[in-house]
């Protein structure tokens, strides 16, 4: 190996460590919404005054600091409306109210399995968009990483199945694949959409879609100024809302964003997979939810399918011609997609 091809490796291997790192820290802020929203709803909440509670608050942290570190992001989010839009509505608004009316018929295990096939979903469009074939490794480490997951979750303790429930969960599974497809497009746009840009924007979005639901009465929207509990503590309202606001979602949809930008959309919605450890593990700590044996060996394999994924990647990696088609596909699908979408609603 020459000395310039050994210094793109090190680069692109210490490009890869840090994706990891954002995308890992997006996982962990994600999986703290849980214990939050619990501790509100266990007070009186309904789910979607949570869920607009915590895009709310996610989307005036979101706006004031971009207001600071990018002064131009309101211009930036107009010149690119459609994404941002489709964000909003989709990845933001979408998974969580598909999530919630998903866990109103079934189990929360079932639910959580359902839209954490997301990642074969991700896997699959990217296929079948650059016609690239994943290497049997990379499928090895979906199907292990998915095996993990369905320990982790416990769903064939009491499972109970719904067909609507089941609707509603792949609906979110589509949903969060779309998160991890178009997030993509904050580091493949030319014309420079920042993370923090698309993420102030999209969660705007989301929260007037979602409010607008609870107001016009098409979903349950409930307050109270309640006390709440959490870790045996009991405190304010406002403690779990704001927790809500800056750590699960302002956090986390602007961590997450600028992982994706430096790992490939199918490799970081493998790394996705680790929100629901640190589910378990906060809920763990903060609600005394205990850990059972099979749920720890759950999460070590769901590390292994993720280690395996990613030697997947690493083969792949060594078509520079499939790469670059790879590339240029997930820079173009977000557009299409969302010109699709929009001449579907104007039909």
């Amino acid at each position: 190996m020459t000395a310039e091809a050994q210094l793109d490796r090190t680069t692109a291997d210490n490009h890869f460590r840090l994706g990891l790192l954002f995308a890992v820290s997006s996982a962990l802020a994600f999986g703290s919404s849980g214990p939050f929203a619990k501790a509100l709803m266990e007070s009186g909440w309904s789910p979607t005054a949570a869920v607009t509670a915590r895009l709310a608050g996610g989307a005036l942290m979101m706006a004031a600091f971009a207001s600071v570190v990018r002064p131009g992001w309101i211009r930036e989010v107009f010149g690119h409306a459609k994404t941002v839009v489709g964000y909003g509505l989709i990845p933001i608004a979408g998974a969580q109210l598909c999530y919630y009316n998903a866990v109103a018929h079934l189990s929360v295990g079932v639910a959580l399995l359902l839209e954490y096939t997301a990642p074969i979903l991700v896997v699959g469009w990217v296929w079948a968009t650059t016609r690239h074939r994943p290497s049997a490794m990379t499928f090895a480490g979906v199907a292990v990483a998915i095996a993990g997951i369905v320990l982790v979750l416990d769903v064939f303790s009491g499972a109970q199945i719904n067909l609507t429930g089941v609707t509603w969960g792949l609906a979110a599974a589509v949903c969060a694949a779309c998160y991890f497809m178009m997030s993509n497009k904050a580091s493949t746009d030319g014309d420079g959409l920042s993370p923090i840009s698309l993420a102030a924007g999209g969660l705007i979005i989301g929260t007037a879609a979602v409010a607008l639901l609870g107001v016009t009465g098409v979903t349950p929207l409930t307050f109270t100024t309640n006390p709440v509990t959490i870790a045996g503590h009991t405190t304010a309202w406002l403690v779990p809302v704001i927790a809500l606001g800056l750590i699960p979602t302002a956090l986390a949809y602007t961590l997450g964003i600028v992982g994706i930008a430096r790992l490939k959309p199918r490799f970081a919605s493998l790394v996705g997979l680790s929100e629901v450890l640190f589910a378990v593990l906060i809920a763990w700590i903060m609600l005394g939810e205990a850990m059972s044996v099979s749920q720890a060996i759950g999460g070590a394999v769901v590390l292994v399918g993720l280690a395996v994924a990613r030697q997947g990647d690493r083969s792949e990696q060594a078509d520079p011609q499939a790469e670059a088609a790879t590339q240029v596909e997930l820079a173009t699908w977000p557009d299409m997609a969302l010109q699709e979408t929009t001449e579907r609603t104007i039909d």
